[in-house]
C-alpha cells in the first residue's frame, strides 16, 4: 500500500491531509494532551511555557507513539504492538484514554478506508486498541507510507495542546500557530527517528521501539481523571 505515496499519488497525499486534519471525526478535540493539568498547575500560563509543554511531550510521549504509528504502517502485527503500547504507558487513566481515543478513530478510519486489516483489529480489541497503533493501521489502509503515519502521530502530539491552550488560556490563535510552526523542525526529526526504528522491528521485535516517557504527564493525569469538573476529557 505505501508504494502509493512513494509514487507521489495526489490520492495518497489527499489522505495524509484527511488523516491529520483537526476535523477528521477521532474524538481528540475533546482531549487537552496534559495541557488541562498543566495549565492549573501554573506550568503553562503563556505561549513561551506552551511551547515548553509541546517539546517535552514530542520528545517523550510523542515519539513513542510515532513509532508505534509508524510500526502498525509498515505491517507490524497490531496485537503486540498494542501490548508494547500498553507497557510505555504506566498511568492507567492514559491507557483507558489511549483505548478510547483508538476505539473512535477505529469507527472513522473503518468509514474512510475500509479494509480487513482494520476489522480484524477491531475485532480482537471490541473495547478498544491504543490509538497510535490504530492511527498507523488507518494509515496504511489509505496507502501511506511509516514516515506519514510518525508525522501525523508526533503532529497530533503537540497540535491537540496547543488548541486545547487556546480555550483553556485565551491564548491568541496566532501565537499558538506560531508555537508549532517553531517546533516543525523537531517534529520531523522525531518522525524520521520513529519510523526508523519502526524499520528495525522486524529484525529486532518491540524493543526496538522507543520508550520514552513523561513522569510528570502520568502523575498530571492520575490528578485530573479524578476532578469532579473539567473542560477535557483528558
Amino acid at each position: 500500500m505505501s508504494s502509493l505515496r512513494e509514487a507521489g499519488s495526489p490520492a495518497a497525499r489527499a489522505a495524509l491531509l484527511v488523516l491529520a486534519d483537526g476535523r477528521f471525526p477521532a474524538g481528540g478535540h475533546a482531549h487537552s494532551g496534559g495541557v488541562e493539568a498543566a495549565v492549573a498547575a501554573g506550568r503553562v500560563h503563556d505561549a513561551a511555557t506552551l511551547e515548553d509543554f509541546c517539546r517535552g511531550r514530542l520528545h517523550t510521549t510523542g515519539l513513542t507513539a510515532a513509532a508505534l504509528a509508524a510500526a502498525a504502517a509498515a505491517g507490524a502485527d497490531p496485537l503486540p504492538l498494542d501490548e508494547a503500547a500498553d507497557a510505555r504507558t504506566p498511568a492507567p487513566a492514559l491507557r483507558a484514554t489511549a483505548r478510547r481515543l483508538g476505539r473512535q478513530l477505529m469507527r472513522a478510519a473503518r468509514a474512510a478506508w475500509p479494509c480487513a486489516e482494520l476489522d480484524a483489529l477491531a475485532a480482537a480489541r471490541p473495547r478498544g486498541a491504543h490509538q497510535p497503533v490504530v492511527l498507523g493501521l488507518a494509515a496504511r489502509a489509505a496507502g501511506l507510507a511509516p514516515l506519514d503515519a510518525a508525522h501525523t502521530a508526533a503532529y497530533e502530539a503537540v497540535g491537540g495542546p496547543a488548541t486545547a491552550a487556546v480555550r483553556l488560556l485565551g491564548l491568541d490563535p496566532f501565537q499558538a500557530t506560531a508555537v508549532l510552526a517553531r517546533l516543525a523542525p523537531e517534529l520531523d526529526g522525531v518522525a524520521e527517528r520513529a519510523a526508523a526504528a519502526a524499520g528495525r522491528a522486524p529484525h529486532d521485535g518491540v524493543d526496538a521501539l522507543p520508550a520514552a516517557s513523561a513522569p510528570l504527564l502520568d502523575i498530571a493525569a492520575e490528578q485530573h481523571a479524578a476532578w469532579p469538573v473539567r473542560l477535557f476529557a483528558s
